[in-house]
This record gives C-alpha cells, sequence and structure tokens, in this order.
C-alpha cells in the first residue's frame, strides 16, 4: 500500500532488508489524514477554519506585568489564527543545522515526547507488538509502551567494567550482540530505542554500535536513537549522520536542553522522509503552536545559534570543574562515592556510599530529601535504575549555583 504524500522516487532502498510498509501498522497506512484549505492556502480573507474573525482576546487591563512592547508582540502572532500545519521554514533551518538534504527529512513535534508516542502509535499494534529498551534510559519509552498497549523487552546496557566514553566496551555501552539476539528471537519487535547521550548515564553511545544495529538482517523495524542531550557530546557524534544512509533510523532531539527552551515543548525527529510523511500523516493537524513556533525560529537564526554553542562551551567547562569537585578528598572521605557514566551531557552522576563503602540507596535518598527540603538545593535521586545503585544525579548549574551545591552537599553529607 502507497505511503499517502509521499513522492514514489523517495521510497527507502537501503538497507535492503527493511520494508517500511512491513513495519507501519496497516491502519496508518490506509489513513488519510485531516486536511484543511489552510494547506492549500494561508494568504488572503480567511474565512475557512470558523476562527475568531475580531481577534484574540488579550488585554492590558488587568495583566499588570504585561508591558504594551509584550502586548505588541503577541498580537502580531495573529493568536486567532490556527497555526501552520507545516512549519517548512523551521524544518529547514534545523535540517541545515543537522547536516540533511531538506525539510523532508524533519518533523516536529510537542516536545521528545510528542515524537516518542507517535512512532510507538504508528508502529507497534496494542496488545501484539513489542519495543525494545536498554536499561537504565529514559523512563517516557516504558511509559509511552504502557499507555499504547505494547510490550517491552529488555536489554541492560554493559552495567559493569570500567567507566567508558561509549563504544563497544565500557560501563553502559550498548550490548550489540545481545540485542541481536533479542530481536531475532522475537519478531514482535518494532522498535528500538537507544539513548544516547544515555538519561541517567550521560555516556554517549558510539556510531559504530549504532550502525551495526540498523545494518542487521534479523531486524525490520526502525532503530530510534534519543539525543536530547546531543550538543553536549563532542562534535560529529550525533546519528543524524546516518539518516540519509538507513531508512530504519529515526534521530529523536529537542530544543529543551542545549538551547534552553524546555517550555516551549518542541521535540524533532529526523528520518527517511517516508517516515516523515508517515508521521505528518497521523500527527494532530495543528500540534506545534504559533508562539512556539515563533521561538524557535528565533532560536534558530544565526546569531542565536552562535549564542547557543557559547553556552554549551560554558557548560561543558563547568562540567568538568564540577566533575573534579566531586572528587575531591573531603567529599570522599565523608563517603562520595566515584561519578560513573561517560559524562558527556548536562549532567553527572555520582554516588553515595554506606559505612561499609558500598552504594547505599537509603542514604542516597536520605542525602537527596534532606538536599531538597534543608538545604533548598533540587537534584534527583536513580539509585531504582539499573546500574545506579546509590546515584544521584546533578545537573550542572551556574558557576554561583554549583559551588551552594558542593557546599550543601559536603555539609549534608557530614550530618548523615
Amino acid at each position: 500500500m502507497p505511503i499517502l504524500g509521499l513522492d514514489p522516487s523517495l521510497y527507502p532502498r537501503h538497507p535492503p532488508h527493511f520494508d517500511i510498509e512491513q513495519v507501519i501498522r496497516p491502519n496508518i497506512l490506509a489513513l488519510h489524514p485531516y486536511r484543511c484549505a489552510r494547506d492549500d492556502y494561508s494568504s488572503g480573507i480567511l474565512l475557512d477554519a470558523n476562527e475568531n474573525a475580531l481577534g484574540h482576546s488579550i488585554s492590558p487591563e488587568g495583566n499588570g506585568n504585561a508591558t504594551t512592547a509584550e502586548i505588541d508582540s503577541t498580537l502580531a502572532l495573529d493568536l486567532h489564527r490556527y497555526p501552520s500545519p507545516t512549519h517548512d521554514d523551521i524544518k529547514s533551518r534545523i535540517a541545515l543545522l543537522r547536516g540533511l538534504p531538506g525539510a523532508n527529512h524533519v518533523f516536529l513535534g510537542v516536545g521528545s515526547d510528542e515524537v516518542i508516542d507517535l512512532l510507538m502509535r504508528v508502529c507497534a499494534r496494542p496488545g501484539q507488538d513489542k519495543i525494545l529498551t536498554t536499561p537504565p534510559t529514559y523512563g517516557m519509552y516504558g511509559v509511552c509502551a504502557q499507555v499504547n498497549d505494547v510490550g517491552v523487552v529488555e536489554v541492560d546496557l554493559e552495567l559493569s567494567g570500567e567507566k567508558g566514553e561509549g563504544g563497544e566496551e565500557g560501563r553502559f555501552s550498548v550490548r550489540v550482540d545481545e540485542v541481536k539476539k533479542a530481536v531475532a528471537a522475537d519478531p514482535s519487535i518494532k522498535l528500538i530505542f537507544l539513548c544516547s547521550p544515555g538519561n541517567p548515564t550521560g555516556t554517549l553511545l558510539s556510531l559504530a554500535s549504532i550502525r551495526a544495529i540498523l545494518a542487521d538482517p534479523a531486524f525490520k523495524g526502525i532503530v530510534v536513537v534519543d539525543e536530547a542531550y546531543i550538543d553536549f557530546a563532542p562534535e560529529g557524534s550525533s546519528a543524524a549522520q546516518l539518516v540519509t544512509e538507513f531508512a530504519n533510523l529515526c534521530v529523536v532531539q529537542t530544543l529543551s536542553k542545549s538551547f534552553g527552551l524546555a517550555a516551549i515543548r518542541l521535540g524533532i525527529a529526523l528520518a527517511h522522509p517516508a517516515l516523515i510523511q508517515i508521521l505528518m500523516n497521523t500527527k494532530a493537524p495543528y500540534n506545534i503552536s504559533s508562539p512556539t513556533a515563533h521561538l524557535a525560529s528565533l532560536a534558530l537564526a544565526p546569531a542565536s545559534l552562535r549564542s547557543m554553542r557559547a553556552k554549551v562551551d560554558t557548560l561543558v567547562s563547568s562540567r568538568q570543574t564540577l566533575l573534579s569537585a566531586l572528587h575531591s578528598p573531603a567529599l570522599k572521605t565523608l563517603g562520595l562515592g566515584e561519578v560513573i557514566g561517560g559524562n558527556d551531557a548536562n549532567f553527572v552522576v555520582v554516588r553515595v556510599l554506606g559505612t561499609d563503602g558500598q552504594p547505599d540507596n537509603e542514604r542516597a535518598k536520605r542525602v537527596y530529601k534532606a538536599l531538597a527540603e534543608e538545604a533548598g538545593v533540587v537534584v534527583r535521586y536513580r539509585g531504582s535504575e539499573k546500574g545506579c545503585q546509590g546515584c544521584l544525579r546533578i545537573t550542572v548549574g551556574t558557576e554561583e549555583e554549583n559551588d551552594v551545591l558542593l557546599k550543601r552537599l559536603e555539609e549534608t553529607l557530614a550530618r548523615i
């Protein structure tokens, strides 16, 4: 069954074992997407969508904190009109940023979570199909699977060994052979989710490992590489460079982390045009709001990209300073253990030890609570994740925030 809206010349041809029509649910392939007049005409006297012709009702009166400039900028967004269904200008900027041929390789979602959920909905039949995850990993994969009544097969990352920087060896690297065994044994697995750099591990997965899974003829589904933190990793690390080679790859990114735009909720899928077209056919008609699109467009301008990269450089430098401080003799004496993971994101993961010198979940929980409730510093307890016993995840803050964290962490460890 042809993919509606896709130029037949763009049908996937590599890798040869991948047939997208065998991966996508038949009802999705047969879906005729919601269309409106705005898909064809976006200017003139617009009387097609039953919008409020008198405009929005936001008034400066009673909005004491809103300035005239803020009200004027809001008016300029035409909030009484539905937003663009496609936002091709934003997609083109993202394609250029990530080295892809054009906007037809880019999908926009309401945060990465919408992209993840939509991939499950188009590929996995409820009650029949499964996804594969590699714990410890991002919790929303499992949540979305449960919501969609999709099974989960788990193949743990490498949980032993020395702290690695990704690749085929080292702690928190992907066990490629075990992933291959799992998909060969279970043809109902339609999606493999790889988080790189990992959350909560901070470890970058090697492109060689990702390529090996993509090229595995036993797996007929789609490999999803979640790169929320990729801009904090070394340049050239992104799997986006493999998108034009492998039609069975979907790279998920976001403006929440390196761009500092968590509040606008803009997620990104980078993939072959065939998969992008299917996602476009399935999504809600106006999923990206005009305010979100406006802010995203500003963030992708050349000057803003330079600002983003400068801030990433600062955070990476601060990450190294924080790592060094967490290894200080004073904190070690108080029972702070090793920093684990590859440290390729904007956070670090550190163990809290008990009196026996072993990772201690109960003490880590107490430290977490005391930091938040008594010291005014909120970190994340991650001890329940596989391979993360006794662990706290700490986001790299400003220089001042990091100094306060270290001081209060030392004080808290001294009494707990």
